[in-house]
Order: structure tokens, then C-alpha cells, then sequence
């Protein structure tokens, strides 16, 4: 993972890779006993990486997601038993909360000019705080992303992208999917793993 050398740690990270993967299936058990109606996307391989970057993130900094966002959630300060009575009220896509500044949507690219009007205001009402927004490999190919990248680097906006390559598009791999892949900016963070549980649900057929 290439964090730019501008930022420095400022926090302890103090959940571990266990009890992280040990709340994924905690919802995946939930799922499958058919006590959350409604998509669930779950997360598994990059729980180092996510650890070690998120020491670098402020607790007051603003956090945006997208469908697959328990492991940012935790991982910023999101009270574990509140996020998963959310989950289980069908909101695993639509998490939101203050204190910690955290949002996600379900919506491809949904976020991101979300998380850059918040960088914008931030840099005008000169807050120290950032913005850092997750996106997948498949929404660094659409045009929303190129857009708000090039807007936030022309205006100095306090916003940090950080790629999460799993080369999936949904159930299609990247690569196929969009052919030619762009290159990723030496300015967004970036890192690849592989998936362990299918794009959405847990693989088990489940009926409500």
C-alpha cells in the first residue's frame, strides 16, 4: 500500500484482524438464519491493510464508503453493536453516522461528489481535518471518479482517494469488464487483495 509520505500516524488502531473477520461472521450467521432481510456485502483478506492505513486517518477526519463498508466503519470508530442493528435493519449499504463522520451508499461512485463537496467545505471554512473516500477498482474506471479526482487536485481540496483492487466488476473480473484498465495515480492510495466471500451474500441460498 503507497501512503504518501505527507501524512504521519495519529491514532492507535485497536481492533484486530480477528475481531474484524469475527463480525463478518457474526453477520454472515445472521444473514443466513434469514435475520437480515436485505444485501449484505462482506469483507475478508484485507484486514492488515486496512489497520495499518486507518493510523493514519484522524478520528474527527470524514469517512466515506460504498456497499462493502463494515471493516471502515469498525475501523473508525463506529460502535460495533450499533453498526450491526443497522445491518440487521437492512441498512449494511447505507451506513451513516456523526461522531465519527462516517457515510456510505450503495450507489456505484454515489459517494464521491459527496466526499468532494465536503472537502470543499472543509478547505473553505479552513478545518484541519480531511476527507478520505473508498472506491473499488471498478468505480476508478468511471467518469465521476476521474472527474472529482482532477477537480480535488486543481482546487488543493483536503480529499484522499483510496482504491480497493479486488478485480471484480460485481461478478465480472476488472480486467474483462472494462478492458484496458486507466493507470492509477501515484497520489491515491491503492492496494489489491482477493475476495473470500462472493460480491454480495455469503453464497448460501436464503429465504425470508
Amino acid at each position: 500500500m503507497n501512503i504518501p509520505k505527507k501524512y504521519t500516524k495519529v491514532r492507535d488502531v485497536n481492533i484486530t484482524p480477528e475481531e474484524l473477520i469475527n463480525f463478518e461472521t457474526k453477520v454472515k450467521e445472521a444473514y443466513e438464519n434469514a435475520q437480515i432481510q436485505g444485501p449484505v456485502h462482506l469483507s475478508k483478506n484485507n484486514e492488515l491493510d486496512l489497520i495499518n492505513l486507518f493510523q493514519y486517518i484522524h478520528p474527527e477526519d470524514w469517512v466515506f464508503s460504498a456497499w462493502r463498508n463494515h471493516y471502515h466503519a469498525l475501523l473508525h470508530g463506529v460502535d460495533e453493536d450499533k453498526l450491526f442493528n443497522w445491518i440487521k435493519e437492512g441498512r449494511s449499504m447505507g451506513t451513516n453516522n456523526t461522531n465519527p463522520n462516517f457515510y456510505a451508499s450503495s450507489i456505484v461512485g454515489g459517494i464521491i461528489p459527496i466526499a468532494l463537496g465536503v472537502a470543499a467545505g472543509l478547505k473553505r471554512s479552513n478545518s484541519q481535518r480531511r476527507v478520505w473516500c473508498f472506491i473499488g477498482d471498478m468505480t476508478m474506471e468511471t467518469g465521476v471518479f476521474w472527474e472529482a479526482y482532477k477537480y480535488s487536485q486543481n482546487m488543493n481540496l483536503p480529499l484522499q482517494f483510496v482504491v480497493e483492487d479486488n478485480n471484480l466488476s460485481v461478478h465480472t473480473p476488472t480486467d474483462i469488464a472494462w478492458g484496458k484498465r486507466m493507470n492509477t495515480p501515484e497520489n491515491v492510495i491503492y492496494y489489491q487483495y482477493e475476495m473470500s466471500y462472493p460480491h454480495h451474500g455469503t453464497g448460501k441460498w436464503v429465504n425470508f
